[in-house]
């Protein structure tokens, strides 16, 4: 997904540079050596690199990832408002560093699963933005045909956000198991809020992972506040990357994105070489509530939010990168964000009026190889017929 979009998004560049609307690619450079701020460490004796090199054409794909996560969320958060999208929803702006970051980290073969705040993973896993939407607004276009909204979206190698606060962590323990058993050399994400960091289900699951070595990295996003209440009022201790005890654990900058792939990187590898689990903190924040039935206001300051925005921003801070080593221009900037909110209005005007899956279909999909089979529906001289 991530190679294709760059390709169409160079070539398009290219015309433009042609036309005389852009800076020729010819005037940049290929790439440049950037420090990254190191991590803190947990029983590592070394831990991910403070300085990286980023290409040209790495900075681009990154730069679009992220404007279209940001851009898919305002969206969603407009359409929430317009009621096109009901019942749960959960925005991730300002988090875009932390998922373009971990995409980029690891193989297209690795494995991911996250909580309800899956729609950043969703794109990065290789979702268009059409199938993410037209999900959340319930239509057949869906990722999941409509039938599992804002929470309940899959993806090839990715296990979907799950409404059960921490329940992905035990199940991404059990993705790993099978990486292990089968031999395949891959690893999986498990990620959990930092209110989901005090479920005892977690601390079960760093318990059996550690015994048998599994190849899992949790993934912590620490955004600094659960459901209406700041860390340091749930916690009895803050440093999430410690909580495995005997797990070793990174605290990482989730504001910037090369941070964040460098660690992730490091996590993968650790966990590929058979060491076992590691423990990933991942600081950011979050620009909405933590639903959309929450103002975000009522336990922060409207200061806070605006101090994070204009200091912290991850898009601003690559978009810095960029241009400060001659990667981009502001101009070619620009004409990536104007496309990137052009993708977003046609995939958002296919979302409010593709159809809703008919009420026939309700029961299908519920196994993947079955042959057709009947299911009771809720009124029980109603049937419907379950197909793969």
């Amino acid at each position: 997904m991530f190679r294709v979009v760059v390709s169409r998004l160079l070539g398009a560049i290219q015309n433009r540079a042609g036309q005389g609307l852009l800076p020729s690619s010819s005037n940049f450079s290929n790439d440049a050596t950037c420090d990254i701020k190191p991590c803190d460490l947990y029983r590592l004796e070394e831990g991910p690199p403070v300085s990286t090199v980023l290409s040209r054409e790495d900075a681009l794909r990154y730069y679009r990832a992220m404007q279209v996560v940001r851009r898919l969320e305002l969206k969603a958060d407009q359409l929430y408002k317009q009621k096109y999208i009901r019942g749960f929803c959960h925005l991730c702006d300002g988090q875009e560093a932390c998922y373009v970051g971990l995409e980029a980290g690891i193989l297209p073969t690795d494995h991911v699963i996250t909580s309800y705040r899956a729609h950043g993973l969703c794109y990065t896993r290789g979702l268009s933005v059409k199938s993410i939407l037209a999900e959340l607004t319930g239509r057949r276009g869906g990722c999941a045909k409509g039938k599992g909204g804002s929470m309940h979206m899959y993806a090839q190698r990715f296990y979907g956000g799950n409404g059960i606060v921490g329940a992905q962590v035990p199940l991404g323990a059990g993705v790993a198991l099978a990486c292990k058993l089968l031999g395949t050399s891959e690893v999986c994400l498990a990620l959990y809020g930092d209110g989901a960091a005090n479920q005892g289900q977690v601390a079960e699951t760093y318990n059996m992972a550690a015994l048998w070595k599994l190849p899992c990295v949790f993934i912590c996003e620490n955004n600094l506040y659960g459901m209406g209440t700041s860390v340091e009022r749930a916690s009895a201790s803050t440093e999430y990357y410690k909580r495995g005890s005997f797990i070793p654990g990174l605290r990482v900058n989730g504001m910037d994105i090369l941070c964040v792939r460098e660690a992730t990187k490091f996590a993968a590898d650790y966990c590929r070489s058979g060491k076992g689990p590691l423990v990933m903190e991942l600081q950011t924040y979050r620009y909405h509530g933590h639903s959309m039935s929450d103002p975000g206001v009522t336990y922060r300051t409207r200061e806070e939010v605006h101090d994070m925005r204009s200091k912290s921003d991850p898009i601003m801070l690559l978009q810095e990168k960029m241009i400060s080593n001659n990667l981009s221009a502001v101009e070619e900037l620009k004409a990536i964000e104007a496309d990137v909110r052009k993708e977003v209005e046609e995939a958002s005007q296919f979302a409010i009026t593709d159809p809703e899956p008919p009420l026939e279909e309700l029961a299908h999909h519920i196994y993947t190889q079955d042959p057709p089979f009947e299911v009771r529906g809720a009124n029980q001289w109603i049937k419907f017929k379950s197909i793969s």
